[in-house]
């Protein structure tokens, strides 16, 4: 795995890395850094969207107090039809590294601070 040159490299990035890793197989050739985002450039979602961000709330007991995985995440069994009916949800934003690295260290999702990184 290649990191950026400006990669944090403190105690914090490398269990976030870790856990990555174990729960979406981070790519071997492909540059990763803060900017990378785990649904577009990962291609993380579904069940592994749910299952990565559940592992994060067990393992730094982040406090999800706004987070909406259907800002981020297409669901699981994605249907057409219901895009017309999630309104305000059909257009995905990206969830970074950065977004996730933030949220671990003040361990909390607000959603405003961290998609203004």
């Amino acid at each position: 795995m290649n990191l950026a040159p400006d990669f944090p490299d403190d105690h914090t990035m490398h269990l976030l890395m870790q856990l990555l890793h174990e729960e979406l197989g981070l790519p071997e050739r492909k540059t990763i850094g803060l900017t990378t985002s785990i649904n577009f450039d990962l291609g993380c979602d579904g069940a592994d969207a749910r299952h990565l961000m559940e592992a994060l709330e067990e393992q730094f007991g982040i406090d999800f107090v706004d987070y909406d995985a259907y800002r981020y995440f297409q669901p699981e069994g994605y249907d057409v039809s219901l895009k017309r009916r999630a309104k305000g949800r059909g257009d995905k934003v990206p969830l970074t590294i950065g977004m996730l690295y933030q949220a671990v260290k003040v361990q909390r999702w607000d959603t405003q601070p961290l998609e203004g990184l």
